[in-house]
């Protein structure tokens, strides 16, 4: 037993017996927030990877609390487990428990979000494309005209790694004068209540003068479609990413304009099988597609980047065909649309 744990953790262990009591290793998970549709496909794929390798799998949610999280990785650690992957509520305050990993030889992957620290392996696809990927989708339907950018959670460098890529395009627009940022903003906690209450109060201020909405993703592009169709904006350009089942029939029915595909099944396969080669041993500079990589902040870590896919109306057949989305949910209530909805 770790004994530097916290009595709060130390109480999770009538949890751990089952998890102990595993021939295989064990991995565990700590979930920023699994109430987005996304981390339960990330999961499943996790547990079906885990299970393949006669893996076990134990998870917690910190339900959008950092000092929750902190908690939740004591506990992970106090029932045994062997390699943690964590989706960081917070890229800076998640570190004392990288740390308490750290000093207990535990290898930890930081997924999908960057963990400033060496120690963590980064797991992520190319955010920086994906926020060029939906600069050029929005561009390329609107050239010319009034920008909003509804940026992702303050806490989270992907936020900011997408905001660069999206600069990177419209940059050469902006200089020309054919499209101006009339409204930014920071989406807390990426929710989208908080992405519609920031779009209506843009679309206030700006007296409904807005051509185009670069959302970075699924969710606050969906609390920015309900703030346009609340003022019969509904069908301008709107990006996002995910691919969620929801904004996917939105670019079939026409309100959203791309939704960049980070296909959750390999990068949560991929984390399971990095997470336990660690656990065995391996380095991390010997993991399969790794590379040095300096993060923003000047750290220098090792990385893998999975490749991102637009999804827009020209080319949704590619989730369903893929298995992604059956397609009577990509086409629910959409008439006369594209392939395969048509």
């Amino acid at each position: 037993m770790k004994t530097f744990l916290t009595a709060a953790a130390a109480a999770s262990l009538t949890f751990a017996s089952a998890a102990l009591a595993q021939d295989g290793p064990v991995v565990g998970v700590s979930w920023s927030n699994f109430q987005e549709e996304r981390w339960k496909t990330d999961e499943a794929a996790i547990r079906q990877a885990l299970d393949a390798a006669g893996a076990s799998y134990i998870s917690t949610d910190a339900q959008s609390s950092s000092s929750k999280q902190l908690s939740d990785v004591e506990s992970l650690i106090a029932q045994g487990a062997d390699a943690l992957i964590i989706l960081a509520q917070d890229s800076q305050a998640i570190g004392p428990a990288v740390t308490a990993a750290q000093n207990e030889g535990i290898p930890v992957v930081g997924y999908d979000r960057l963990i400033e620290d060496p120690y963590a392996f980064y797991l992520t696809f190319d955010n920086v494309e994906v926020g060029r990927m939906q600069a050029r989708a929005v561009l390329e339907a609107a050239p010319e005209g009034n920008y909003v950018m509804i940026k992702g959670s303050p806490t989270d460098p992907n936020a900011d790694f997408l905001r660069g890529g999206q600069q990177e395009v419209l940059q050469e627009a902006i200089d020309a004068g054919k499209i101006t940022i009339v409204g930014e903003a920071y989406t807390d906690g990426w929710l989208p209540a908080n992405a519609q209450r920031n779009m209506e109060q843009i679309l206030t201020a700006e007296d409904n003068q807005v051509d185009a909405v670069v959302a970075s993703n699924d969710g606050t592009a969906g609390g920015a479609v309900a703030a346009l169709t609340a003022q019969g904006l509904d069908g301008i350009p709107v990006s996002g990413q995910d691919a969620d089942f929801a904004a996917l029939n939105r670019v079939a029915q026409g309100t959203q304009t791309v939704s960049v595909w980070k296909d959750s099944r390999e990068l949560g396969k991929a984390a399971a099988e990095i997470a336990l080669a660690m656990a065995g041993g391996t380095e991390m500079s010997a993991i399969e597609g790794a590379e040095e990589w300096t993060s923003p902040g000047g750290t220098t870590l090792w990385a893998e980047f999975l490749a991102p896919v637009p999804i827009t109306r020209d080319n949704l057949t590619a989730v369903t065909d893929a298995g992604w989305i059956p397609v009577e949910e990509l086409c629910q209530g959409v008439e006369n649309g594209p392939a395969p909805c048509n």
